[in-house]
């Protein structure tokens, strides 16, 4: 009973618009007051400890990182240098987004900023090259989700963090099904653009550009290489590998680019301290949802509920993928991510789930979150970039809800594609 009260009130107060941070901390600092035995100091201990952890301190660097490679023009860059040669083909644009997505999102970490950068440089043409409004703003938004999944992903450091699982693990199971998610969407889009006809086509791949634009383009594109290089060869954690990030992304565009003077570098660093902040935020308040589920019993009732149902483990991924979509509906995923992973980790390794595989299933239905509305950010992002209605780019995201369903399907059912480089 105490709990659906605190779920309706939490509910409340999203609803007249408090931020989540607060609606989490004002509710379940109310639930631990009522707790019979618990100080009230335990909710300043359990807020703080949660953020005072040394894998959440990857995220500052990691998010003003990916911020200046987002304020310092790469994207053009890139779009430029992969244009070169894919834009030979029907559709070459719109593929050239999806290539440029999957770069992006192995230096930012984040599917807001990936799909803000990108947006940013190729709303415009793509709308020259006559494809429809809101497929051009879809094809961002879609492509953006892959900074969710490919290393360096902020979701990944955050459950790590939060269920105690090593994030340079983490960041190796997001490779293969990040990359199988950025294959399916090709797939998709030169169906799309196929079939009806949109988009232009080169006579022949402009080989001499591409070669022009390689060696400017290679400091940028050697960035991802070193960051997972490293991680991947055990010489830098990843809370060192992000620090290394975000100083590589300021030489590249104070010195190598000179894409950023000092005046934006510090308005950069002003924006990513404030979005690390309200991170933390989230974090903090969702602490206190998992130690109140814990301390009234709530996780180990769910445990003990699932293993009297004898439920095995694909129907529990069905379930649980059926719960996260419907939530992501309404929550951004750092909050999905923050209240959902305490309460189905336990349940998910009392079934024999291997955790890191989950995590990855997680971070998936976090991917698709970004795209539904009402709460979806990206379409809210490619909503004030394209300027058009944020209907308008939900629908031209409705073809690609297949796409990604049927990714999350292989995620889900094929332990393998997570598991195969953490083996």
């Amino acid at each position: 009973m105490i709990i659906a009260f605190a779920l309706v009130l939490t509910l409340l107060l999203l609803g007249i618009g408090s931020h989540v941070s607060i609606a989490l901390g004002l509710v379940t600092a109310l639930l631990v007051l009522s707790i019979d035995g618990v100080p009230a100091t335990v909710i300043a201990q359990t807020a703080f400890k949660s953020v005072n952890s040394y894998p959440l301190m990857a995220i500052p660097m990691f998010v003003l990182a990916g911020n200046l490679m987002m304020k310092g023009h790469i994207a053009e860059l890139m779009i430029d240098l992969v244009g070169a040669i894919v834009r030979a083909v029907r559709g070459g644009l719109a593929l050239t987004v999806l290539i440029t997505s999957v770069f992006f999102a192995a230096v930012s970490g984040s599917s807001v900023g990936s799909a803000a950068a990108i947006g940013a440089s190729t709303v415009e043409g793509l709308r020259r090259e006559k494809y429809p409004a809101r497929f051009s703003a879809a094809i961002v938004a879609v492509g953006g989700t892959l900074g969710l999944m490919i290393p360096p992903s902020l979701g990944f450091i955050l459950i790590g963090s939060i269920v105690g699982l090593p994030v340079d693990k983490l960041f190796m199971a997001g490779i293969l099904p990040g990359l199988m998610e950025a294959g399916l969407l090709i797939i998709g889009v030169t169906f799309m653009v196929r079939r009806h006809g949109y988009g232009m086509k080169a006579q022949r791949p402009d080989w001499s550009g591409f070669a022009h634009r390689l060696p400017k383009a290679s400091a940028a594109l050697a960035m991802p290489v070193l960051v997972i290089g490293s991680i991947y060869a055990g010489f830098l954690t990843p809370t060192e590998v992000s620090a290394f990030a975000a100083a590589y992304a300021a030489v590249l565009c104070l010195l190598v680019y000179r894409s950023v003077n000092l005046t934006g570098f510090w308005l950069v660093a002003r924006e990513s301290v404030l979005q690390t902040t309200m991170i933390f935020a989230v974090v903090m308040g969702g602490s206190l949802v998992g130690f109140v589920l814990a301390r009234m019993g709530v996780s180990a009732q769910m445990v003990a509920f699932i293993r009297d149902m004898d439920m095995s483990p694909w129907m529990f991924l069905i379930v649980v993928n059926v719960l996260l979509l419907i939530l992501g509906m309404f929550l951004d995923g750092i909050a999905l991510i923050v209240l959902t992973a305490p309460l189905l980790f336990p349940m998910a390794i009392a079934l024999g789930i291997d955790p890191i595989h989950f995590a990855v299933i997680m971070v998936a239905n976090v991917e698709i979150a970004t795209l539904t509305p009402p709460i979806g950010l990206n379409l809210f992002v490619m909503s004030g970039i394209a300027r058009i209605p944020v209907h308008e780019i939900a629908r031209g995201v409705l073809p690609f809800f297949a796409i990604r369903l049927t990714g999350l399907m292989l995620i889900s059912y094929i332990p393998e594609i997570s598991l195969a480089l953490v083996r």
